[in-house]
């Protein structure tokens, strides 16, 4: 009988153990750290000026305490999307796309940028893309992706820092501003 009166505190033994040891997952949203916290803004698709490829750009900001990483992307668009960067001039495919704890993953002209390649029809300014982004940690984000100008930089959907668009130039042929997408 000692054994099977042992038996129960092995298990709160065990179970304690095993509660202190965090199982390094992600998965400790209330604990030291927390998991990753994903969003996307700033989402376009500048019309293509090349029929068979199409590159996408955004900012995914992680705002939780843990890092994550976009590992893939599908489209409606085609069946194959590449994330890519460009380093001393030179694009080259990437498997995944570091998104770190605090901060965030800027997919921009120049920069790193999603390749959509093999359209079978392109498409033109006015139409809206759905993405799907797939990251190693959290789970996956549907974005709808406005396709804008050839020459869109993205500047008129992210007002954070440059204030009043009065005598900015970039905004088009007479300087305007386009529709807002944010409140």
């Amino acid at each position: 009988m000692t054994g099977a009166r042992r038996l129960p505190w092995a298990l709160v033994l065990a179970g304690a153990l095993l509660a202190g040891c965090g199982g390094g997952d992600g998965d400790d949203v209330g604990g030291e750290g927390g998991a990753p916290e994903l969003s996307v803004t700033g989402a376009y698709l500048p019309e293509p000026v090349n029929p068979e490829v199409a590159g996408g750009f955004l900012t995914v900001r992680n705002a939780g305490g843990a890092d994550d990483a976009l590992v893939s992307v599908s489209s409606d668009l085609t069946g194959s999307v590449e994330m890519h960067e460009t380093v001393d001039n030179a694009m080259r495919r990437v498997e995944e796309l570091p998104i770190p704890a605090g901060g965030t993953l800027a997919l921009e002209r120049g920069g790193s940028h999603l390749m959509f390649v093999d359209l079978a029809e392109p498409p033109v300014e006015g139409d809206v893309v759905t993405v799907e982004l797939r990251f190693e940690v959290s789970e996956p984000l549907t974005v709808e992706v406005p396709v804008e100008s050839a020459t869109h930089t993205g500047g008129e959907n992210d007002h954070g820092d440059h204030g009043d668009h009065e005598g900015h130039e970039g905004h088009g042929e007479d300087g305007e501003a386009g529709e807002e997408n944010s409140p």
